[in-house]
């Protein structure tokens, strides 16, 4: 009997062992080198999921870099193409238009001191990155960093050769182009410290802010001190001051330093090769709390350890969504954009749940978690919308954070960032995510509040921080040139979407007089729209169409009156809550489908912004045509999406663009920002299974199974056939199967 059990634990032993083994590790499909090239703006730092601190190389500066932070505008501490380290960032921004943070470097060096980046500096090799894990070579002093994180703590672990060698904490350099730091040796083993930080865009420099940090060293320094870089004064003085622009070395000093270049340095001279850890606390709120989120979040734990709990958290996350079929490149760049997705927005709150006030910076409590950097400008068209149907409990959390937004600021955000409004992009985008996700099933939150601050923004005249332009927008429909000299058909179309979510809020609320009025008020787009070229055309104070007029003008970024980031074409079929109407004005489905062609064909379509990234999906309005959306979208997988550091079409604009893939690959997209309306098209895997959220949804998963090859011959909804390319977001979770069978 004992033999029988004995065998019967060996075996129950062997098949645990065996599903351990054989249990998908997501992490191994994720390639953070995606997007550092190519304009990107991601970089391969370790960060756990919508962390506070991330630890990137920052190789951005110095000319012996192709891309340097000084020479020209750049908005991310890494770039592949770049060969020239000058150490490594702790707080920083993935997938952003504009400079800022990328502040608090540390650099290990070997030798003698250096305090000048410049000089000690290095090229470097054996890079490699996962989720949670970076890792490369010093060339310069053979020195091997490695790098982890937790959601407020960066951990770097350096191996140092024999011989003298030194951790430097540099808060002179930076992305940002604000100046201002404090730094403090504690003792051999903790320095601690403050850099100024903000001015996101440029905008707002009265608003830059603190963010505070500990560090704290594995082993004593043997020497330490602070360097402080001092003013090349050119006056009278100068005789006086044989110090005058030399760097000043603070040895053994115990006290405050304060400046614009200035940095600590803890010194060793190991007697063989010696590895040291180095653990970075954040904190926007105090150093008090950045040393208490260090000492919580690694509670002694070791680096490899640390490492280990920021993987399974990476991986439990991926693993929401899991994919049969497929190359290891496809799977690779699909959760390669799922990684993306979940870089932010990320966690502004301490662990004790205090954070910043907006604006006055004054120290509040959360007893949920307060997210920020909300680029709802690009966010709103696809990646809430993926966040309410993965990880609804986030996209709760991101919902009440803009409601306390409003109750700090008066305003809901628009581009907020720190508890800042940086006012970055036009709209009043805030209002459509809240209506789209609390109609796609997330309601636990106040939505009478955010129904009063949609409404606030949608009509208050005076001091409208939200809609410049609003006095006109009431009394015509449409902005004109007398408020604004960049943008009016955009900004007017914008509000369209912005009063359309308001009017879908309020038919499920049952305010039937505010439904109407912001419907009607949702297609005022109509009177900008010009039948000699078929496209929208900007128009004068006076009502008359701006003259000369070419539709092409605008694309990359070149600035015109009637849009923003964009020209005519890449404009006109944005709003997909009045495609009918676009249809009409444009006289029947044959013309509409010829402009829509026209776009692509003449390459005016730009896959590397929001404004027309729904395209391609257009063709499935029109009935016979919906075999080009199918092949569209799989042209533009091929053509933008890689498993290189150029994978992505551009800025992958805080999760958008990797949105747009997720999306993309498993054959649904929101084509309707605040309509929960899914369209379909053939997925890039076999088998999709995606877990759900039973606090959110009846069901525990969706699964959309792709049968055959070609184009879609036969959709069906649980094994009935369903005769359209559009389902809704609640008959498709509540049925739980979709099955595209493809000829």
């Amino acid at each position: 009997k004992n033999m029988g059990f004995n065998k019967k634990i060996i075996f129950l032993l062997f098949f645990i062992i065996f599903l351990f083994s054989n249990a998908q590790n997501y992490t191994d499909y994720v390639n953070p080198f995606i997007g550092t090239s190519n304009f990107g703006a991601t970089n391969p730092g370790a960060i756990s999921p919508r962390g506070m601190v991330s630890v990137s190389p920052f190789n951005v500066s110095g000319k012996k870099n192709t891309f340097e932070k000084d020479s020209r505008w750049l908005s991310t501490p890494y770039v592949k193409e770049n060969s020239f380290l000058t150490g490594f960032s702790h707080v920083n921004l993935s997938g952003v238009g504009c400079p800022d943070l990328g502040v608090i470097l540390t650099m290990p060096t070997a030798g003698d001191l250096v305090t000048n980046h410049l000089n000690y500096g290095s090229t470097y090799n054996d890079e490699k990155a996962v989720a949670g894990y970076y890792t490369t070579n010093l060339k310069k002093y053979n020195i091997k960093v490695e790098a982890t994180a937790t959601t407020r703590v960066g951990i770097s672990k350096y191996t140092f050769p024999k011989g003298k060698s030194n951790i430097l904490i540099n808060l002179g350099l930076g992305l940002t182009n604000e100046q201002g730091a404090s730094i403090k040796i504690v003792s051999p083993t903790e320095i601690e410290g403050i850099r100024n930080v903000g001015s996101f865009c440029y905008y707002k420099p009265e608003e830059s802010y603190p963010v505070y940090f500990v560090a704290k060293f594995s082993k004593p320094s043997e020497n330490f001190g602070i360097w402080k870089n001092t003013t090349d004064f050119n006056g009278l003085e100068k005789q006086w001051m044989p110090y005058n622009g030399k760097t000043r070395v603070y040895e053994d000093y115990y006290k405050e330093v304060i400046g614009d270049s200035i940095g600590a340095y803890m010194s060793y001279n190991f007697k063989e090769s010696t590895q040291v850890e180095v653990m970075i606390g954040v904190s926007y709120v105090s150093i008090e709390n950045a040393r208490n989120n260090l000492e919580k979040e690694t509670n002694g734990l070791s680096f490899e350890k640390i490492h280990n709990q920021t993987k399974s958290k990476w991986n439990e996350l991926l693993s929401r969504i899991d994919v049969e079929g497929g190359t290891k490149d496809d799977k690779t760049i699909f959760y390669t954009a799922l990684y993306h997705t979940l870089i932010h927005p990320n966690i502004l709150n301490d662990i004790n749940g205090e954070y910043p006030k907006m604006k006055s910076r004054k120290t509040l409590k959360t007893k949920d978690t307060r997210y920020t950097v909300f680029s709802f400008w690009d966010t709103y068209r696809n990646l809430h919308s993926l966040m309410s149907l993965i990880y609804p409990k986030q996209q709760s959390d991101m919902l009440k954070s803009m409601l306390s937004i409003y109750d700090e600021s008066g305003w809901l955000p628009k581009w907020e960032l720190n508890s800042t409004e940086t006012t970055t992009m036009v709209g009043d985008p805030a209002g459509i995510i809240i209506a789209d996700s609390y109609l796609r099933g997330i309601k636990d939150f106040n939505i009478e509040k955010a129904y009063r601050a949609m409404i606030k923004s949608a009509t208050q005249l005076d001091k409208n921080l939200l809609r410049p332009g609003i006095k006109e927008y009431n009394n015509k429909g449409f902005l004109t040139t007398a408020s604004t000299k960049s943008g009016s058909v955009s900004i007017t179309q914008e509000y369209n979407i912005a009063d359309f979510a308001i009017s879908q809020l309020a038919k499920e609320l049952g305010k039937k007089k505010d439904e109407s009025y912001f419907k009607s008020r949702s297609i005022s787009y109509r009177q900008l729209f010009d039948k000699n070229f078929n496209l929208l055309r900007p128009k004068s104070n006076d009502d008359s169409w701006v003259t000369p007029f070419n539709p092409n003008t605008g694309a990359n970024f070149q600035k015109n009156l009637g849009f923003i980031e964009g020209n005519s074409w890449q404009y006109t079929f944005m709003l997909t809550h009045d495609v009918k109407g676009l249809v009409n004005l444009m006289g029947g489905e044959k013309q509409y489908l010829k402009q829509l062609l026209n776009v692509f064909e003449n390459d005016q379509f730009d896959m590397a912004n929001e404004p027309d990234i729904v395209y391609p999906y257009l063709f499935n309005y029109i009935k016979g045509e919906e075999w080009r959306s199918q092949q569209k979208i799989s042209e533009l997988i091929k053509k933008y999406f890689s498993n290189n550091p150029n994978g992505l079409p551009g800025n992958d604009d805080t999760g958008t663009m990797s949105a747009w893939l997720i999306y993309s690959m498993i054959g649904i997209y929101p084509i309707s920002p605040a309509d929960p309306i899914y369209t379909i098209v053939a997925p890039s895997f076999d088998k999709i299974t995606i877990k759900l959220d039973d606090r959110y949804y009846k069901k525990n998963q969706l699964i959309i199974e792709k049968v055959g090859d070609g184009i879609v011959k036969e959709l069906n909804v649980n094994n009935k056939a369903h005769k359209s390319y559009f389902i809704t977001h609640k008959e498709l979770l509540n049925k739980g199967n979709l099955k595209i069978i493809l000829d």
